[in-house]
């Protein structure tokens, strides 16, 4: 039997609402572990689209900066429901964890956050093996070959030996170019075509224009930062290059997120480590740790504005870039020289990652025998085990409360 997916556009914002919500309340694990929900909740059960057309989207998410499973969540409600349909995907999808994390921020600065505090070392140890897990996994995946290894090895090179944000992007766009005229095409995954396509009514013209947005506010959110001195547009800028320059979201974000709010002196190592471990606890996409950062950085004494802008901030290149892109997907998605670029950049991106693993997560991670024995045992728990990461971490904070 043939699954036939509803016609693209016929849904309602109301049911694409639901169904986002229970997702955003429900789906611990990470962008892979989402992007299974989505299969299961929109191909399998609703028959929104059918697994080619997801593979489509999927595929498209994997070429674009940004978190590739909030995207492909927009991509769905934007088929299923137009423009607001995108909106009501994106707010329910993230909303349940983004309340959280506040919450969780707003607790941080009630009570403070002490270098010392056993949960803390517990939640920073957690961390350790989170990223590490992330780090092998991304390995696996996408600089396995000899020549993806060397640009991934290249990466973290580059950014150990010139630490910046600056230095981060730069490796990431030279993987770009050593994948183009270093890596041969079969090197990089095929992608299998979808028997309807992305099936979005996206016009060129409306693309073309969310592209040039996109571009534009790139280029001129860190000149009025400058110019203005204002709270709320440095956060702006910061969080929005942070969405725009990210290749494989979620622990990617980390590097970028940490040297403009830590580096910049707006938020110190321990609560940047303690949010990000509690960004492993909750629902709904990694990129919500945003709204927590933004918490700890109130704008005109408000702690809910400084996070409601981060959050926009870091999510909106995600949007712009889903509607610029979708119309041109499919010359796009057959170009070898396309496909070879993206796959330098997925082996940077793992380079990038695993520097960030050494510094700040590992050395502030692990300051004891007794921390790193907690996150070999957490590792074990990711790896081997097979527990979810919200688990392990909260464990690894009781243990630490009651231990370290």
């Amino acid at each position: 039997m043939v699954n036939r997916p509803a016609a693209a556009g016929r849904g309602t914002v109301g049911e694409v609402f639901r169904a986002f919500l229970l997702l955003g309340l429900t789906s611990f694990g990470g962008p892979v572990a989402h992007l299974g929900y989505f299969r299961d909740a929109f191909v399998v059960r609703r028959r929104w689209l059918s697994e080619p057309a997801y593979a489509d989207l999927v595929a498209l998410c994997q070429f674009l900066p940004g978190p590739a499973s909030s995207q492909v969540g927009m991509a769905i409600g934007l088929r299923r429901a137009g423009y607001a349909g995108m909106a009501a995907a994106w707010i329910a999808f993230t909303l349940p964890s983004a309340l959280l994390l506040v919450a969780f921020a707003l607790g941080v600065q009630a009570v403070g956050v002490q270098p010392g505090a056993g949960w803390l070392l517990g939640l920073k140890a957690a961390a350790v093996a989170v990223v590490a897990h992330a780090v092998v996994g991304m390995a696996k995946s996408l600089a396995s070959g000899k020549r993806q290894a060397a640009i991934a090895v290249a990466a973290l090179v580059l950014v150990l030996v010139v630490p910046s944000t600056l230095s981060q992007v730069a490796a990431i766009l030279l993987g770009g170019v050593l994948g183009l005229v270093w890596l041969a095409t079969t090197e990089s995954a095929d992608v299998e075509k979808g028997e309807d396509g992305p099936g979005t009514s996206v016009g060129h013209r409306t693309a073309l224009v969310c592209l040039a947005l996109f571009a534009a506010l790139l280029a001129a959110l860190p000149v009025l930062a400058t110019l203005t001195a204002n709270p709320g547009m440095t956060i702006a800028d910061g969080f929005y290059r942070a969405g725009s320059l990210v290749f494989g979201g979620g622990h990617v974000v980390l590097p970028l997120l940490e040297a403009e709010v830590v580096g910049g002196g707006q938020v110190n190592h321990e609560s940047f480590l303690a949010g990000y471990g509690a960004a492993q606890a909750v629902p709904g996409p990694l990129f919500t740790f945003a709204a927590y950062l933004g918490a700890l950085i109130p704008v005109a004494g408000s702690p809910l504005l400084g996070a409601s802008i981060a959050l926009v901030a870091i999510f909106l290149p995600s949007a712009l870039l889903v509607v610029g892109v979708l119309p041109f997907w499919e010359r796009l998605r057959g170009a070898p020289r396309a496909r070879r670029a993206v796959a330098g950049a997925g082996a940077a991106v793992v380079g990038v990652l695993a520097a960030a693993l050494y510094d700040p997560v590992f050395t502030q991670g692990v300051v004891s025998s007794a921390t790193m024995s907690v996150s070999a045992v957490a590792f074990v728990a990711l790896a081997v085990w097979r527990a979810p990461a919200w688990s392990v971490v909260l464990a690894a904070g009781a243990i630490g409360f009651l231990v370290l």
